[in-house]
């Protein structure tokens, strides 16, 4: 009697013993699911750096220091923030700053070299017998150069 009651029942009531059919399809599709919507999550999350992606340093590390405080915290506010400062482009201070410093440097490099000689002079080393260069060409003399390059 107890084989006619099983033949009777739906396909995902199993009998002891029996592989469940049913079990296993949910177990697999709530998996999948899960996985899914990790990916569609990350996917989103990452929209931000995207959007940076080619800015400054200092700009793309701050919005990804905000999306990853927003990924942590679950706060979307860090998220909206991360995403409306990477659309506006912040302009490269330093940049001005560069050029302005080596245009303040180099006047002082025409006036002296680090070895502490004025650029003014010929560097090319001397042949002591007859105070000509390696090439031939005789040597004008350093100390009448030393006043007519600050007079300039």
């Amino acid at each position: 009697m107890a084989k006619v009651v099983h033949d009777n029942l739906p396909f995902y009531i199993t009998g002891p013993g029996e592989f469940d059919i049913l079990f296993a399809a949910v177990t697999i599709s709530l998996i999948a699911i899960v996985v899914g919507f990790g990916a569609l999550y990350f996917t989103i999350q990452a929209i931000p750096d995207r959007i940076v992606k080619g800015s400054s340093k200092s700009q793309m590390q701050l919005v990804a220091l905000l999306g990853l405080i927003s990924l942590f915290t679950m706060n979307n506010l860090y998220w909206i923030a991360a995403i409306l400062l990477a659309a506006i482009r912040i302009p490269n201070f330093m940049a001005p700053l560069t050029d302005i410093a080596r245009s303040l440097r180099s006047p002082a490099d025409r006036r002296t070299t680090p070895g502490g000689s004025e650029i003014g002079e010929m560097r090319e080393t001397t042949e002591e017998s007859n105070g000509t260069t390696e090439t031939g060409e005789l040597l004008a003399d350093p100390s009448a150069n030393r006043d007519s390059n600050y007079n300039d």
